[in-house]
């Protein structure tokens, strides 16, 4: 019974994999960065630092967590779609865009939290996240 469970488990993956254009370093590091975020922001930063963002007392909130989900879950349809059009216009650089911005978007909220839990972040990087998020701002 293991070993059915262990084989209709791998071909969905497999499946799954195939449809997003193959298990690459760009989605790797994109579903890496993702579990990341999700992990310090959704998970360590309302219930070990009390500082979320994304509830109005900084604790953890089934709601704003199931949010966050959503909005990874759609990163990765964006992905698909991509792997869709670079398939129809037979080229292969779509799905890499896509993937890329969005590990600088993850990796932007990964220093953002890591910022919120005390870490120190270099002037450098500290300038660049606070142009980023005045010019989401100003949209």
């Amino acid at each position: 019974m293991k070993s059915i469970y262990r084989t209709i488990i791998a071909a969905a993956g497999s499946f799954l994999a195939a449809q997003f254009g193959g298990w690459d370093a760009a989605l790797e590091t994109l579903v890496c960065f993702m579990a990341i975020d999700w992990i310090t922001g959704g998970v360590l930063l309302p219930v070990v630092f009390k500082k979320s963002p994304k509830s109005e007392n900084g604790t953890l909130e089934s709601r704003a967590g199931w949010k966050g989900l959503c909005r990874k879950g759609m990163m990765l349809f964006f992905v698909l779609i991509a792997e869709k059009l670079d398939q129809l216009t037979q080229t292969n650089y779509l799905r890499d865009a896509v993937c890329i911005g969005f590990i600088l978007n993850e990796a932007v909220s990964i220093l953002e939290n890591a910022g919120l839990m005390g870490v120190k972040i270099p002037e450098i990087l500290r300038s660049r996240i606070d142009v980023l998020r005045k010019e989401e701002q100003s949209k």
